[in-house]
């Protein structure tokens, strides 16, 4: 068996890159598992920034705070999101990580369903730990945020994703949660 992955990993030219993903487990009123592709040529230091979050468990227990119905379901925010601590709706969505923000790395890619784009203030370079996934296209994004991964697994569970205030998105009880985040090649 092991003479069968040596040739296999021979044949591999040498410098190609595997992808990184991430895949997370969904708790609330959806539960699955959503699974993203994360674009490290598009935007290495967004990537890099939520691996390290993943790997480290940061992402673990944190809210969906922020779904718009026909819009975009968003979640990250490691400093007031986490549910397993003393967990405040009122303040989730207001934090990031204990990291230095990014400086943007915008795309030609659009926002089209399952794009995921990383969450910012009114400063492009602001991005830190909090990111979105489209529900539709949101045409108006375009160049506008860091576009991050795609989903490539787990539509259905997005969908499922509790909505929050049609206009705000802010969740009234209890939220979905991303139980685990888990980095993946």
């Amino acid at each position: 068996m092991w003479r069968n992955l040596l040739a296999a990993a021979l044949l591999v030219p040498a410098g190609t890159a595997f992808a990184t993903g991430i895949e997370i487990e969904v708790t609330g009123e959806a539960n699955g598992t959503i699974a993203i592709d994360l674009l490290e040529e598009t935007a290495p230091q967004h990537v890099d920034r939520i691996t390290a979050l993943a790997e480290a468990g940061e992402y673990n227990g944190v809210a969906f705070h922020r779904v718009i119905d026909g819009f975009m379901a968003q979640t990250g925010d490691v400093e007031f999101g986490d549910t397993t601590a003393e967990y405040d709706a009122r303040s989730a969505g207001r934090g990031g990580s204990d990291q230095p923000d990014l400086p943007a790395e915008f795309s030609d890619i659009p926002f089209e369903r399952g794009v995921v784009g990383m969450a910012r203030s009114q400063s492009p370079n602001s991005a830190n730990s909090q990111f979105f996934i489209m529900f539709a296209p949101g045409p108006f994004l375009n160049g506008q945020y860091t576009v991050v991964g795609r989903v490539t697994d787990g539509l259905d569970t997005l969908d499922q994703i509790k909505r929050g205030n049609p206009r705000s998105g802010a969740i009234t009880g209890a939220p979905d949660v991303m139980q685990t985040v888990t980095v993946t090649e």
